[in-house]
């Protein structure tokens, strides 16, 4: 965040006239921010879009594309699985919390079938086929994947059945959803100003009533007519908000298109707006799901430390936030020559040796701790067992020699600044369901919204792939269809 800029209110008394207005304002053209601007403009509304960079698309556009969706979708059923919300709901609240927000979450699960249908309306399509492996992102234009809904304990919790939607596309999606949501944006009637860096809310009394931004550096001022939604992202490239919030993101990686500055969380700060969850993040290590599922995932102790099939987020924000570094990935030749090559994602490995001994020395463990933790794995996995982390029985299988070591700090494929590790963050402006933003008093801010990663929406302290988008997409719609209500 630019230290030059001022967060601080204005009011509109000390605006001569405003240059530009609309009913309704929206601050960020990702996919939160399309969402809102296509049912505002839906319902009627005259809806201005302002975006920061050159043009819309935002951290979404970059993202993998993966949509969390359930309840039964056509996707689903044509693959062979049967969903409900309440099944849906059951693992997202163990997978997202603890401290998810349950009311959010019962909404966005009970309207998950109705938001499968609005991502047709808006032109993307579903493929009736199913990944059925181990991956961050298939390479393949199959719909659907699985998130982890298959492993230890949420397979106990909930009936196991895969929600991870993906556009027709391979590896990454993100880029077609925003393609199809802009387009949908546009034909719905909405404008979009791009260059356009919103940094200041304008108030009448204590109501929301327009912005001040900078256009093409130069100053500029929106009214809007009926409310503004702060759709913004969140805070992952501001090192001092994440020194102040989010720590364990210090030093890493940024998955985001390099302006989630905190800007739209710092505005509703300034007029006195609440935050919830802001140490809530997502962590991905330089895991590979292919991979780990297939051997161990050790840390520097030479300790295995959770199931291997679990959603590598999980497994990622295990390591990071609850282990001694360096991890690492061991795997026997047998392991790693049924990973397809597609999905090795150029990763190989660091360290090879006939003897776990061996091994050991090379990676700088305890003498004897890895030979104790695979002869462990192993004799549970002849008896198809892992009492310890319960990994599913069909990744279990004794390990044996050759055995190689791959290093998750080297990133995919080649050497990584940030040590293997990235992620962002999901705590924000504290909203309603429709996204009204609530004073530290939890009282609605008038005329201000938010949705996405500018707001807290329905996780916890956990994350699953595809919940950011498709949060951002359903309560994006439901800030849109508010804002014109008031």
């Amino acid at each position: 965040m630019d230290p030059a800029r001022s967060f601080a209110p204005v009011r509109a008394a000390d605006i001569a006239s405003f240059d530009h207005e609309a009913d309704v304002l929206v601050v960020g053209f990702g996919c939160a921010g399309g969402a809102a601007a296509w049912e505002a403009a839906r319902a009627g509304a005259d809806v201005l879009v302002l975006e920061r960079a050159g043009g819309p698309g935002g951290s979404a556009a970059m993202s993998g594309g993966e949509l969390y969706l359930g309840g039964g979708t056509p996707v689903q059923r044509a693959c062979g699985y049967d969903d409900s919300a309440d099944n849906m709901f059951a693992f997202l609240r163990a997978a997202l919390g603890p401290g998810s927000d349950e009311d959010k979450l019962r909404l966005f699960c009970d309207g998950s079938l109705e938001l499968f249908e609005w991502y047709l309306e808006i032109g993307l399509t579903f493929n009736p086929s199913l990944y059925d492996g181990q991956s961050w992102m298939p390479p393949t234009q199959d719909g659907l994947m699985w998130l982890g809904e298959n492993a230890h304990p949420y397979d106990e919790v909930a009936r196991p059945v895969p929600r991870g939607h993906r556009p027709a596309t391979e590896s990454f999606g993100g880029w077609l959803l925003m393609e199809k949501l802009v387009a949908a944006v546009a034909a719905a009637g909405a404008r979009h100003h791009t260059d356009t860096a919103a940094s200041r809310l304008v108030l009448d009394g204590g109501r929301v009533v327009g912005v001040v931004a900078r256009r093409y550096g130069e100053p500029v001022t929106y009214r809007a007519r009926r409310a503004v939604i702060l759709t913004t992202g969140g805070f992952v490239d501001n090192e001092e908000m994440l020194a102040d919030h989010a720590p364990v993101l210090l030093g890493h990686g940024k998955v985001s298109a390099g302006l989630d500055d905190g800007s739209g969380i710092a505005m509703g700060l300034a007029i006195g707006a609440a935050t919830r969850g802001m140490a809530v993040t997502q962590i991905a290590a330089s895991f590979l799901p292919a991979m780990i599922c297939r051997g161990m995932l050790v840390n520097a102790l030479g300790r295995r430390f959770i199931n291997e099939d679990v959603y590598p987020g999980l497994a990622s924000a295990a390591a990071v936030r609850h282990q001694p570094r360096p991890y690492w990935v061991i795997v026997d030749e047998q392991g790693y020559d049924e990973i397809p090559e597609r999905d090795r994602w150029n990763v190989r490995p660091a360290f090879a040796d006939e003897t776990l001994h061996g091994l050991e020395k090379d990676l700088g463990l305890p003498p004897g701790s890895l030979e104790t933790a695979v002869a462990t794995y192993n004799r549970h996995a002849e008896q198809g067992e892992d009492p310890y982390f319960h990994k599913n029985r069909r990744w279990l299988r004794p390990l044996r020699a050759p055995y190689a070591a791959i290093d998750p700090n080297r990133g995919f494929g080649g050497e990584s600044p940030s040590g293997g590790v990235s992620g962002f963050t999901l705590g924000g402006l504290r909203t309603t369901t429709d996204g009204a933003v609530l004073d530290v008093s939890g009282v609605a801010i008038g005329g201000l919204y938010a949705a996405g990663r500018a707001s807290s929406g329905i996780h916890g302290a956990g994350y699953i792939s595809g919940t950011s988008l498709a949060d951002g997409a359903f309560f994006g719609r439901r800030a849109g269809r508010a804002a014109v209500r008031h």
